[in-house]
């Protein structure tokens, strides 16, 4: 084993493999490993500037007593060993004479090390089981690597982050979790521990995280090397504006995208939608942002309007512009072989390629492929067709970014290969390329607030004005209680603007009393969260006959989706919660402006603000709006009332019963249909309930 200094980067190497050690920003620890004579040049997520530290190194010679052979005096074994510490601020590396890594904060205690269990002389896990902390096997006949990289696991240790998956809780300890992209699945592989430290696997290849009681173990099936990313603090806070300066903070939020945004599948035509909007404004409810979903367009893969059905946008967003709306516009990664576009984007290699059988990656509504968004000329040309099309005709700078995974069917990802490389080794970077091309060409056409609405993310997408929402999920309270974690663990893995479908997407039947009530709830949290948005398909969907345009078959749409469509008893109480928004919109935005300057996320949860209160670390149904706000979505059926966690150090007010309470106590409050129980922080004062 050969342990050397060169600048600021220790180097480990084995004759086999190199390992380079180094500080990367304040506080922080960058890992990388390879097995081959150079490193791989992709930073993948850690693409920004970080500050530049000198760490402190030192070299330190011991002589070394076998413990395996301690007692046997003819089997008395000496030698010398040279150990390694760099020390960057609150976070040290102690690197052992064979090359193991333990990580240890300011104070001197352990965070986390490598899991080794070899038959060593000097480890104190001294068995000979063979099981290497780091491992690239070579996979035959190709230059790619099995990867699989292992730590040990702590009994008292949480972990939160992750991004999102729809499970129930948001501790990942003893999670077993698949590093890829899905429908209301989005792998973002950046956690805090509840020991002071923050990880990130910066890798984008397919694989698993799997955080058991005996180790923690990552794994990537396809990989040019080992990359990771480590930062200590005193805070989650702390923990969170490091990573985030390394992987991007994210731009502030325009001030459309803090009200309330209308949505169903989906408004079929121009009247439809402005009908809309002018009942809307007629009943003076507050809206920023109306959707107009897919197959508006004349081709999957045309991206651009169906003249039929939107025979003049031009007057359609001038008049949802004069009524103080943004006017949304889908877009679909999913290019028609029909599609005006098809056989150039083709000739140029802009499509995402299969290894075998045809290249058809979905037949839902037609032959389509999925446009290759790791592609730097693919990327510019599917902005360039929605610019022609849509910025520089009607002036439409709101993309909604849809089937950004992408959504295969079926998932093989041993089967496709990008610009980039083989799925299995960048697959979950789609989401990123896909937003950077809207994001670039929009701030190349002037605009300097960019938001697009986006169904998947990846590390550093919130960089690229990235709104994420939890997918196609289902309308049952359940449903509602998994993506109370899922918003939660996506903000802790650095993904700011996060919202999800009111009411659920599928399943929802508007006339159903139990769904009415579920709506009531959801909607009344949606107001509580980074985005407002309402969206859903709405069972059941209309009886139409089957339509067809050039050949295109055309999607019918679900009911209505409006908040006067649910009864009158219902509308009094959904229209309640538009006004609060708005009323809330100056804390939103100061909120929107931390996010952007210090990364701190905008919902999460409450230890983020009260470490201390040990407490905290295990409550999983309230979470933190902003600094001042705590929110208790109601999320069973039939409930009136709510049993709340009130975190120490403070005193809290009820926002509707105007009761205060002492904080490092639970309480037990009135929650009738028509409220959300919000606690407002001592020294805080907000209109939430008239």
């Amino acid at each position: 084993m050969h342990i050397y200094q060169e600048n600021n980067r220790i180097i480990i190497g084995d004759g086999k493999s190199s390992v380079w050690v180094e500080p990367w920003g304040k506080n922080s620890i960058r890992v990388r490993m390879t097995a081959v004579p150079q490193m791989d040049d992709n930073d993948w997520a850690l693409t920004e500037p970080v500050e530049e530290v000198t760490p402190q190194i030192t070299f330190e010679t011991k002589d070394v007593t076998d413990p395996w052979y301690q007692g046997e005096e003819w089997a008395k074994y000496h030698r010398t060993g040279t150990f390694v510490t760099l020390v960057n601020g609150k976070i040290t590396v102690k690197i052992s004479d064979e090359g193991w890594l333990s990580f240890y904060n300011q104070k001197g205690e352990l965070l986390t090390e490598e899991y080794w269990r070899n038959r060593n002389r000097i480890n104190r896990y001294c068995v000979p089981l063979r099981v290497d902390a780091r491992e690239l096997k070579p996979v035959p006949g190709g230059t790619d690597f099995e990867l699989t990289a292992r730590f040990e696991a702590f009994d008292d240790e949480m972990i939160f982050g992750m991004g999102q998956y729809q499970e129930k809780h948001m501790n990942k300890k003893g999670a077993i979790l698949e590093l890829a992209h899905r429908n209301s699945q989005a792998s973002v592989p950046f956690y805090v521990s509840s020991r002071g430290y923050g990880f990130f696997w910066n890798n984008p290849a397919i694989g698993t995280a799997t955080f058991g009681t005996n180790k923690t173990e990552w794994y990537a099936k396809r990989t040019k090397k080992l990359d990771y990313f480590i930062t200590a603090g005193d805070t989650p806070a702390e923990i969170e504006s490091q990573y985030s300066l390394a992987t991007g903070r994210t731009p502030m939020m325009p001030e459309y995208g803090m009200g309330y945004w209308q949505c169903k599948l989906r408004y079929r035509n121009q009247e439809e939608l402005l009908a809309v909007a002018r009942e809307h404004k007629r009943r003076g409810l507050p809206m920023d942002a109306i959707v107009i979903d897919f197959f508006h367009w004349t081709m999957q893969g045309d991206f651009k309007f169906e003249p039929l059905d939107w025979p003049d946008p031009e007057a359609m967003v001038k008049e949802l512009k004069e009524l103080g709306i943004e006017t949304v516009v889908s877009v679909w990664p999913t290019i028609d072989e029909r599609s005006e576009n098809f056989g150039k984007m083709a000739d140029m290699g802009y499509l995402v390629n299969a290894d075998r059988g045809n290249q058809n990656h979905m037949t839902w509504m037609g032959n389509t492929v999925f446009y290759d968004a790791t592609h730097p000329g693919a990327q510019q040309f599917v902005w360039n067709r929605c610019k022609e099309n849509y910025y520089d005709k009607y002036g439409i700078r709101c993309f909604w970014l849809d089937e950004a995974e992408p959504e295969y069917g079926p998932y093989d990802f041993d089967n496709y290969r990008y610009y980039a490389g083989p799925a299995l080794q960048c697959s979950n970077v789609y989401p990123i390329g896909y937003a950077k091309g809207f994001y670039d060409g929009l701030r190349a056409a002037g605009e300097k607030d960019v938001l697009s609405l986006v169904r998947c993310a990846w590390a550093g997408s919130q960089k690229y004005g990235v709104l994420t929402w939890s997918g196609d999920i289902y309308s049952s309270f359940r449903s509602m209680q998994e993506q109370l974690q899922a918003g939660l663990s996506m903000s802790m893995a650095g993904i700011p603007w996060w919202t999800s479908d009111i009411g659920g997407f599928l399943g929802g039947n508007i006339a159903d009393k139990d769904f009415q009530e579920l709506l009531l709830r959801w909607f009344a949290w949606g107001a509580f969260c980074p985005v407002f948005r309402m969206h859903g398909e709405r069972s059941p969907w209309y009886e139409r006959e089957q339509e067809f345009r050039n050949g295109v078959r055309q999607l019918t749409s679900g009911q209505d989706n409006e908040v006067w469509s649910f009864g009158e008893e219902n509308y009094q109480i959904l229209s309640k919660y538009l006004f609060i928004r708005e009323r809330l919109r100056p804390y939103i935005r100061e909120c929107m402006q931390a996010a952007s300057e210090t990364g701190a996320p905008v919902m999460r949860p409450l230890f983020y603000d009260f470490p201390e209160d040990k407490a905290c670390w295990a409550v999983e149904d309230s979470y933190m709006f902003g600094p001042d706000l705590l929110v208790s979505p109601v999320m069973e059926a039939g409930a009136d009332s709510r049993r709340i966690y009130l975190p120490a150090g403070t005193r809290w007010t009820d926002a509707y019963t105007k009761q205060v309470y002492e904080g490092g106590q639970w309480v037990t409050v009135p929650a009738p249909i028509d409220i959300i129980p919000v606690m407002v922080r001592e020294g805080k004062e907000y209109q939430i309930y008239e």
